[in-house]
């Protein structure tokens, strides 16, 4: 169904009900969330996405309909647990977007997908370090104190949440969860995949800067682009109908 509400996706056999999907006259497109993220950040971004293809917004563990399960320990493992969650081999080729950790997820779903013969006609990687260069870059906090702060000087979280201790504590356990996962993340950098890499970032993001961007290169054997959008780490929220445009006029 189209318009302005999530898709049932018992229209697709065997798909989770935890994975929103919403239905689009386009090839598949997953959207990969980011650290501590979960679907509902990713809604408008998926309606507009509806408009040319079919999106289906990844749902992490330990959040909304998720909340009781244990979360991944790694990116890889996390990964896996998407890739087996759903009958892709259905609706392939598939295109993947992921958003800070969650073009890492992306990344490592694409490498399973490949081996499996699904074809990834392209990954859209926001806001990300290269895989190869997660390892030497400082660790992301995980004590209490020092995650508030992280989230208060990234952006992107309603700061009522951050004010509110009890929704705080709610939001804190899958960030934790993602942070360590993301801590633990190594990927040699000769690892490449065949699909298309477009990577996108903030100019003002003081992160995730160009150069760490630029790697994706590295990690595909086809094409790789850089382009650059106004804004912090979370520019996206301010571009949702320039990027969703943008990724239906490539499918």
């Amino acid at each position: 169904m189209r318009g302005d509400r999530m898709d049932d996706t018992s229209a697709v056999a065997q798909f989770p009900t935890w994975m929103g999907r919403f239905s689009g006259p386009g090839p598949a497109t997953l959207v990969f969330p980011h650290a501590g993220g979960a679907a509902v950040n990713y809604r408008p971004l998926a309606l507009a996405l509806a408009a040319g293809v079919d999106t289906y917004v990844m749902q992490y563990p330990q959040r909304a309909d998720r909340f009781r399960e244990p979360p991944a320990e790694t990116v890889p493992e996390l990964a896996r647990s998407l890739f087996d969650a759903a009958p892709w081999h259905q609706v392939g080729p598939l295109r993947l977007f992921g958003h800070s950790m969650g073009s890492l997820v992306a990344f490592e779903f694409a490498r399973i997908a490949e081996e499996r013969g699904i074809e990834i006609q392209r990954l859209w990687a926001s806001a990300a370090p290269a895989p190869g260069v997660v390892a030497g870059l400082r660790k992301v906090p995980t004590g209490d104190a020092d995650l508030r702060a992280e989230l208060e000087e990234l952006g992107g979280t309603d700061p009522r949440i951050l004010a509110d201790e009890e929704f705080l504590t709610l939001l804190l356990t899958p960030v934790r969860s993602d942070y360590l996962a993301f801590n633990r993340y190594q990927c040699a950098p000769e690892v490449r995949i065949r699909a298309a890499i477009n990577v996108l970032g903030g100019r003002s993001d003081d992160r995730v800067g160009t150069d760490l961007l630029e790697g994706w290169a590295e990690h595909t054997t086809g094409a790789c682009t850089v382009s650059l959008y106004d804004g912090g780490h979370f520019y996206h929220y301010e571009h949702i109908d320039t990027l969703a445009n943008r990724i239906i006029a490539d499918a």
